[in-house]
């Protein structure tokens, strides 16, 4: 797999998805050798079930550990540390973690009782727990998702958990976006696995989960962040972390540069429960047998339209959704539209695609 690859997979088989996905990417060959330490670093910035919208799903880590035991690999581990003011064990414990290291044998590692050293992360002074720093190859699985400080948050900022609590404290008195930037010349991420599944619209916590039942793979966490956006319909330069990040050679910010690989057609998943915020948006779509990650990036760009003042009470539903192909109408978004008077084409579009659409077309 090359640096400028991604690998997307969609379905609601979440764990066999995962191994697939690792398959496709020939993770093992990328690892080397089987007595190499290798770690998961989930994001479990709370105790919360990962249908909240918050956590990495089990099944996600269930299915590298297999993929990763069926090749021979001995030394695994899952390691992370929680936000400050909760507790990583019952962050391990609420998303099944704890399940899963006595299933497999695979241990779980409070980064938050860890030792650290600090390290010099190109001109800043950054302290780094010694479990992470002592890991020979890295699979960083953050949940992509919105957050309340920075915007989003996806590969970039979840190595703020292979900081100790005192760091995390003062990247927030330094504002974040500089400090996360360079902690990631000294964090690894030889593999990113993003959950996709169902992240939240806007806050790190959760709780307005977005289904698009898809998991993605990345070897550039500034490529993964830059995509990031594009899926929730931001700008990079919205989140000024991947822009530092990119100017210190963490990685490239330029989508149009990817190597998209889809190994699988996006499939009808199963509908997890809508929030109310979710239903509000909702209203103004009329969905016939959409997937997961076609509507949920119509969502996505609802949201949006919705801090700019662009929804439009009164204009036509847009359509989206299998059941639209051959059909004619007035507005639609992705492929399946394409008979209708308007429609972007996509499948999935990209919500700052859908955006951009819907400002110009949508009235």
């Amino acid at each position: 797999m090359n640096k400028n690859d991604v690998y997307i997979i969609h379905g609601t088989q979440y764990k066999e998805l995962t191994k697939q996905l690792l398959t496709q990417a020939n993770l093992a060959e990328d690892i080397g050798a089987r007595d190499k330490k290798v770690a998961l670093k989930p994001n479990l910035v709370c105790a919360k079930d990962p249908s909240s919208g918050a956590t990495t799903h089990a099944e996600l880590l269930a299915g590298v550990i297999e993929y990763l035991q069926e090749h021979k690999f001995t030394n695994i581990s899952i390691m992370e540390g929680s936000w400050v003011g909760d507790r990583t064990p019952s962050g391990f414990r609420a998303a099944g973690y704890t399940r899963l290291s006595e299933k497999y044998g695979v241990p779980l590692i409070d980064l938050q009782k860890d030792s650290s050293h600090a390290y010099d992360a190109k001109g800043m002074s950054i302290q780094l727990c010694d479990a992470a720093a002592s890991v020979d190859y890295m699979i960083n699985m953050p949940v992509l998702k919105g957050h309340c400080q920075t915007t989003i948050t996806c590969a970039l900022k979840n190595n703020k958990g292979v900081i100790p609590n005192s760091e995390k404290r003062r990247f927030h008195t330094m504002g974040l976006h500089k400090p996360i930037a360079h902690l990631n010349t000294i964090a690894r991420n030889d593999f990113i696995l993003v959950d996709n599944i169902c992240g939240d619209l806007d806050f790190e916590e959760g709780g307005n989960p977005v289904v698009m039942n898809r998991i993605l793979g990345f070897k550039d966490p500034v490529l993964c962040d830059a995509y990031v956006c594009d899926c929730m319909g931001y700008s990079v330069d919205d989140v000024p972390y991947i822009r530092i990040a990119e100017k210190l050679g963490v990685g490239c910010a330029d989508t149009s540069k990817a190597n998209f690989h889809y190994l699988n057609e996006d499939a009808l998943g199963k509908r997890m429960h809508m929030t109310r915020r979710v239903e509000s948006l909702a209203k103004y779509t009329a969905p016939k047998n959409a997937c997961s990650a076609c509507y949920g990036s119509l969502i996505y760009a609802l949201d949006r339209l919705n801090e700019s003042g662009g929804l439009k009470k009164g204009a036509p539903a847009i359509c989206i959704g299998q059941g639209y192909q051959g059909s004619f109408g007035e507005i639609g978004v992705g492929k399946c539209t394409s008979c209708f008077t308007k429609s972007l084409k996509g499948c999935p579009p990209k919500a700052i695609d859908i955006v951009r659409f819907l400002e110009e077309n949508w009235s």
